[in-house]
């Protein structure tokens, strides 16, 4: 999820040594440097302490190549931990140790149970509402659930068609004041309140960190001067190894706002 503001815990996992076996969809594979990636990630967690987050690492996971991408293993509302089932079967393992460190900080956790599926990729969280992508990792029935134990919090969940993304915050993020960015070709928009298009594909991703700053690719510099223009802070990270894996800049934390 997006944070609302500095001074709250974020939760990182580093690389493990197997992530260029990570699973790729809708993208051609591309070899990828695991040792560049291991710097890459080094200079996002530093990216994030320098935002003022207490950056917290969950349990590596060394047998799951995606177990980098720990976004998918929850979802934050408030005080309420949600623990996801992800949709590919080969990463549910993922979850054990994202549990562990929630129940650590003493968070209360629920947890999405068969036949649902969810990936934290999928949550977008605008005010209230929650927006959740239907597509190949999240179903109707995780989506139910999750709208089941957010409604104890005030929220109401909005299911999202996709269209040849992986994610929903694969093609749409939103902004501290609740605007959102991205592509709108991608998704259902009819579900959606107004999306501004990204000027390029890694301008759709990008994460809140507190005040005006915002976490951005470094491969999206034209969104970064539409976001300057804009009043906000971009706050450009190199992730080039991981967007061969599609993955982006919110893929790769969990920020529990404090």
């Amino acid at each position: 999820m997006g944070g609302t503001g500095s001074g709250g815990v974020a939760l990182v996992r580093r690389p493990g040594p197997r992530l260029d076996q990570g699973i790729v969809t809708h993208i051609d594979r591309k070899p990828v440097d695991v040792e560049l990636a291991y710097r890459q990630h080094a200079a996002y967690r530093a990216a994030l302490a320098a935002a003022g987050w207490d950056v917290r690492n969950v349990p590596p996971a060394d047998d799951h190549p995606d177990a980098v991408f720990v976004e998918d293993t929850a979802v934050i509302v408030d005080d309420l931990a949600v623990l996801t089932r992800p949709g590919a079967g080969e990463r549910r393992a993922e979850t054990t140790g994202t549990r562990e460190t929630l129940v650590g900080l003493g968070m209360p956790v629920l947890a999405i149970t068969a036949p649902g599926t969810l990936d934290g990729g999928d949550v977008l969280q605008v005010g209230d509402q929650i927006y959740v992508g239907r597509g190949g990792r999240s179903n109707d029935a995780g989506i139910a659930q999750l709208a089941e134990y957010v409604a104890t919090r005030g929220r109401t969940v909005v299911p999202v068609g996709l269209r040849n993304v992986l994610h929903l915050k694969s093609a749409v993020t939103a902004l501290l004041d609740g605007s959102l960015i991205g592509l709108p070709d991608l998704v259902d928009t009819d579900v959606l309140p107004p999306i501004r298009t990204a000027p390029e594909e890694p301008g759709a991703h990008v994460v809140p960190v507190g005040g005006a700053k915002c976490l951005i690719a470094s491969s999206a510099p034209r969104t970064a001067d539409l976001l300057t223009g804009l009043g906000y802070t971009p706050i450009p990270v190199d992730i080039t190894e991981y967007e061969k894996l599609e993955g982006c800049v919110t893929c790769l934390n969990v920020l529990i706002p404090g």
